[in-house]
């Protein structure tokens, strides 16, 4: 199975902030084995392990859980300690409320607010927004930017946190980011990252959660969660959310067979026991198409596969392409990018 690919935004702008700050991620960079020109393309993409390796090492270098974004730091071991206190709880809705209350004591991360959503389901929203007077016009973009990698972050790790403790997907019916929508590529990223059409530009960062999953019991326990944390954040930047939905199922079915053009609309509505109209019904409601989703296994499959070093020439064949200039005409289109300016990046 290939592993989604993940846009270097996040990266990209913690690097600018740290800058910013005097703080040198460049060891950081150098141990996820990402060059500063591979980051300059805003359509880059990066492998999980990239992501998780330049996190990791920009833990240790800030010894900030939370970059050194937050309004204080976060020491090392601080997310553990939550973590330890929520399993411990019968099921998500009291985990989140423990959560929340263990938030507002500790005033270096920000609080978290539980109650009723606008579509009917539990809303969560994380007081965490740009400060309102700053210094200069540049103080007030790096505290817009800074919001931006923390929201991101933190929203994140709230919905596939939440799914780990479970065990099972959370559905979401709504995500609220409080910025401008980046360009269309990438704010699909977000649709896909959450699984359901976000919305930019509101006043305050917020999720709501379908009400079915808040009395699903927790399966974890201290030791899961030791395993958990030395990984973190694999899970975060891997995992699919336990997801089922139609979407999901037909990636997983392109995966399976790697060459996703030989795998035709009848072939997956037969592996999946429906009718070929209500697969593409279920993947449009979806804000997807199999056309779309074909071409996303393919392109996190070629950046995977350069990134190890693979040639044009195998991935071409391997990829199911008539040639590799048909290859490198197709990576171009999915990453604006060539194939060798991913190559060992």
């Amino acid at each position: 199975m290939t592993v989604r690919t993940i846009p270097a935004d996040f990266v990209r702008r913690s690097l600018q902030l740290s800058a910013r700050s005097g703080v040198d991620l460049s060891p950081a960079l150098s141990a996820a084995g990402i060059t500063a020109a591979s980051l300059e393309d805003p359509l880059a993409r990066l492998t999980p392990t990239q992501v998780t390796a330049f996190t990791q090492a920009v833990w240790q270098i800030t010894g900030d859980e939370l970059f050194g974004l937050g309004p204080a730091p976060v020491p090392r071991g601080t997310f553990r300690l939550v973590c330890l206190a929520l399993i411990h709880t019968a099921d998500l809705s009291a985990a989140l409320e423990r959560m929340a209350d263990i938030l507002r004591a500790l005033p270096s991360l920000p609080a978290l607010h539980i109650g009723p959503g606008v579509n009917g389901g539990t809303r969560m929203t994380i007081d965490i927004r740009p400060a309102a007077a700053e210094r200069s016009t540049e103080d007030v973009q790096s505290s817009i930017e800074a919001t931006r990698v923390t929201t991101d972050f933190l929203l994140i790790l709230l919905h596939r946190f939440a799914a780990w403790l479970v065990g099972k997907r959370v559905r979401l019916l709504a995500v609220e980011l409080p910025y401008p929508a980046p360009l269309p590529q990438l704010a699909e990223n977000y649709d896909h990252i959450f699984g359901v059409p976000v919305t930019f530009d509101s006043d305050i960062p917020a999720i709501e959660f379908d009400n079915a999953v808040m009395r699903a019991p927790i399966i974890q326990t201290e030791e899961t969660l030791e395993d958990y944390l030395r990984e973190s954040p694999t899970l975060l930047m891997s995992e699919r959310d336990y997801d089922s939905t139609a979407s999901a199922q037909v990636r997983r079915v392109l995966e399976l067979g790697m060459k996703g053009r030989t795998s035709t609309a009848e072939d997956i509505a037969e592996m999946l026991s429906i009718s070929v109209p209500h697969l593409r019904r279920l993947l449009r409601q979806e804000g997807t198409s199999l056309n779309q989703l074909r071409e996303e296994v393919l392109r996190d499959a070629a950046v995977a596969g350069l990134r190890r070093g693979e040639t044009v020439e195998d991935l071409s064949a391997r990829l199911g392409f008539s040639e590799p200039s048909a290859f490198r005409r197709a990576f171009k289109r999915w990453t604006g990018s060539t194939p060798s300016s991913y190559r060992g990046a």
